[in-house]
């Protein structure tokens, strides 16, 4: 399959981009991304001290089992790094990625995952010790002397591992599995990707920029459908082929300006995809109808080329591109000096951008089990956006955000993810219309529970909730949330034209909230039902008392508020100290909760700001306004999710459609124009959707160009139905 690796420009930097990129390492040193010269000298003992290990272990095992006293003495292992420790753009307090290659007759199931395991359990140095044999790629993880290690194996077909083996020849994969292969295909991909760059120097000082961005943007996280570290360094390494003389600061830039306009699923590839005759299988849609399915292709450079995006959904896709638009809008405001560059690293305020949310709370008696149930649970929350899509057909879309919060006042073991939820852009839907995504929970539930290290006191609760009802420990200390309006203009007003209506970016400094709902109101009692794993060995956890206080740590059981408001409980007062439970806001409303006969009033708020959108309460119906708080329950077994989402309105995310494109140099008046060719797939190899203009040595991008997303796309609008199950 190949590609074009013609620059777009060659132009090099003006005074004024030397400045900016002085500017930008000031400000990425000033950000603490660079880890202290102490810090270096003491990860490269570690490495030292690990690599003897580990060359230890095979000669120990080579002994063991009867080989010659020369072997013994020639038995090697050699130690790699790859990740951002290989590529050099690490920061303090970061992993090391390192990949223990070892001889043929030295294998992963027992010797690495059982013998060097107990190994490096009986070294007091050692910390955290977890192997993970059943991953994508088996990983062994832990820390060592404090420093986080991802310790990976490979076994060659070699009796003795030179210590100048080059894995980065294709021989190095002759005779070995699979698994083998993908662990060490991470080495492999760095190296390529430190010789495909033109200067390595700038691609550092890039990616590490782009890698701090896209975590201040949520965006960072391979396992919950955005883009990991090879990812980002992938797609920087790809501008930078396109930009070989730029400096950091224009990078950064065009970086935002080309990814604003690829055309997915058009792949991002370094190099063409060679096939070897070695028979592994290679990413290729004309091939392999799986690889057709996949949103986002970012291609590996290293035979096997493999899409190291693949987790990546429509959803997440879809909060990406919005992010490129914002990253893309500042550059060219710093470009004018009308911004600066920490405008640029402004944090994503991610429980302000939708309407409603999933609360995920994960619970467990101590916090080393947590830390190995929030990894599984973790792993699988991908699962349940894909799920939700695919039930709802893509209209009902989930933003997963990639961090984790605990209320700091509590004791127990416990964290909550959170997903935003909106609904399509561009889909028609009928009023009225409803997404059921009870039996889609369930199935998630099902799955979680099929832990195969399923201990007592794990549990899961998965709640929906508005965004004033958020709890307050996800803020930071001092953040005060948008007091919305007390008086309410209930005229009709369009969102269509309404310029605070797009994309979450569009929301980022709203000073209301737009749901008309007074935060201030105090909490009151409600619980909130928890969700817990069944095991056969164990029976169903009993409910906890109602506490007045949010999500917390000390409770295990929490009950469902269907009516907007609720009283306390008369049990409020009393907490069980025993077990561990989750209580929440207010308002909060569990899957748990939702029963048939319900009443939802559309309340349409309009906000001082510029921002004007539609707000769902829910009421049950009852005669009394002030309904009774109903408490439910339940443990896994017995639960039933009964969530019911109505989406409301129409918006455009654009297509996704590939066709033949071009990319125009003009340099002085002359015009290169290269036309690119679809691979047998259907698939352009460029995804620049339009002509890129070079005046007098400066890019300047043509206003008429497709595949760009409105402005003024409307902010999407939930209506739950929530109703007690009494």
């Amino acid at each position: 399959m190949a590609t074009s690796n013609k620059p777009i420009s060659l132009a090099g930097p003006l005074d004024a981009d030397v400045q900016r990129t002085v500017e930008l390492n000031k400000f990425l040193v000033e950000a603490g991304l660079y880890e202290s010269a102490d810090e270096s000298a003491r990860r490269e003992e570690v490495l030292g001290e690990l690599d003897k290990i580990v060359k230890d272990w095979v000669k120990q095992l080579t002994s063991q089992r009867g080989y010659t006293d020369q072997m013994v003495e020639e038995a090697n292992a050699v130690l790699f790094t790859f990740g951002s420790y290989r590529l050099g753009v690490h920061g303090p307090g970061a992993d090391i990625d390192t990949l223990c290659v070892g001889p043929s007759y030295v294998n992963r199931e027992e010797d690495f995952f059982i013998v060097l395991h107990d190994i490096l359990a009986q070294n007091e140095e050692v910390t955290q010790l977890q192997p993970v044999p059943d991953a994508h790629v088996p990983v062994m993880k832990f820390k060592f002397h404090g420093i986080s290690i991802d310790l990976l194996y490979a076994s060659v077909s070699l009796l003795v591992v030179p210590s100048d083996l080059d894995i980065s020849q294709e021989a190095v994969l002759y005779d070995i599995d699979e698994a083998t292969v993908r662990s060490l295909t991470g080495c492999r991909v760095a190296d390529q990707i430190l010789r495909l760059v033109p200067n390595i120097e700038s691609f550092r000082t890039t990616l590490r920029c782009l890698k701090h961005w896209a975590r201040r943007r949520g965006v960072y996280s391979n396992v919950t459908g955005f883009l990991g570290g090879v990812n980002w360094a992938l797609l920087v390494a790809r501008v930078c082929q396109l930009y070989p003389n730029a400096v950091p600061s224009m990078l950064v830039s065009r970086f935002f300006r080309v990814f604003t306009q690829w055309r997915w699923p058009t792949p991002v590839m370094l190099c063409a995809i060679e096939e070897e005759e070695l028979g592994f299988p290679v990413w290729d849609p004309r091939k392999n109808p799986r690889d057709r399915t996949h949103h986002m292709p970012i291609i590996t450079p290293a035979y096997p080329c493999m899409n190291s995006s693949y987790n990546v959904s429509t959803s997440t896709l879809r909060v990406m591109i919005e992010q490129f638009q914002f990253g893309n809008k500042i550059c060219q405001e710093i470009e004018m000096n009308k911004a600066s560059w920490s405008a640029l690293f402004e944090p994503f305020n991610f429980f302000e951008a939708y309407k409603n949310y999933l609360q995920v709370d994960i619970i467990a008696e101590d916090d080393e089990d947590l830390r190995l149930w929030k990894g599984w649970v973790e792993s699988r929350l991908r699962q349940l956006t894909l799920k939700i899509e695919r039930d709802t057909y893509g209209k009902l879309q989930c933003h997963p955000y990639p961090y984790e919060y605990a209320d700091p006042s509590r004791q127990c073991a416990h964290c909550a993810f959170f997903m935003g939820l909106s609904r399509k852009e561009g889909v028609k839907i009928q009023e009225g219309q409803q997404f059921d995504i009870r039996g889609t929970v369930d199935e998630f539930r099902h799955e979680i529970n099929m832990y195969m290290f399923w201990k007592p006191g794990m549990e899961l609760a998965v709640s929906h909730v508005r965004r004033k009802e958020i709890p307050a420990y996800v803020f930071p200390e001092g953040y005060k949330r948008p007091r919305p309006q007390r008086h309410l203009n209930h005229q009709h007003h369009s969102d269509k034209n309404d310029p605070g209506n797009g994309s979450p970016d569009s929301q980022l400094k709203r000073k209301h909230d737009s749901t008309g709902i007074d935060d201030t109101e105090p909490c009151r009692s409600v619980k909130r039902a928890s969700i817990s794993p069944v095991h056969p060995k164990t029976s169903s956890p009993r409910s906890g008392n109602v506490s007045d206080e949010p999500i917390s740590n000390n409770q295990q059981k929490v009950t469902s508020n269907a009516s907007g408001g609720s009283q306390d409980s008369p049990g409020s007062g009393n907490q069980d100290q025993t077990k561990c439970s989750s209580s929440s806001h207010a308002s909060e409303k569990s899957l748990d909760s939702v029963a048939s006969g319900s009443k939802c009033v559309k309340i349409e708020a309009v906000c001082s700001g510029d921002v004007t959108s539609k707000h769902v309460d829910c009421i049950s119906p009852v005669k009394d306004s002030t309904a009774p708080t109903v408490a439910v329950s339940t443990t896994l077994k017995r639960v039933a999710e009964k969530v019911v989402l109505e989406l409301v309105g129409s918006e455009s995310i654009g297509g996704n459609n590939a066709e033949l494109l071009q990319i125009a140099e003009t340099d002085m008046g002359n015009v290169l124009v290269e036309n690119l060719h679809f691979g047998g797939n259907g698939v352009p190899q460029s995804g620049l959707p339009e002509e890129l203009e070079l005046n007098n040595g400066i890019e300047v991008l043509s206003k008429a160009h497709a595949g760009l997303k409105s402005d003024g796309s409307q902010k999407s609008s939930l209506r739950v139905s929530l109703t007690s199950t009494a």
